[in-house]
């Protein structure tokens, strides 16, 4: 099981979607962008930041 860095809580990384937080130990993923999305992970309990990342999605890719 992975754990935060930061508050050495446990996290589930197999689920992350804000709307379905029916795991209190989910990591929360917020994507903003209409071309380029940008991803930024954090961990639910101490709401540090995890990570970024990045793809192309939209009209160009059909991705969401």
């Amino acid at each position: 099981m992975a754990k935060c860095p930061y508050c050495k809580q446990s996290l589930a990384l197999e689920k992350t979607e804000r709307d379905s937080m029916d795991h209190t130990d989910a990591v929360l993923k917020d994507i903003e962008g209409l071309v380029k999305k940008e991803i930024m992970y954090s961990c639910p309990h101490c709401e540090s930041i995890l990570g970024f990342g990045f793809f192309l999605g939209g009209l160009l890719t059909g991705r969401p």
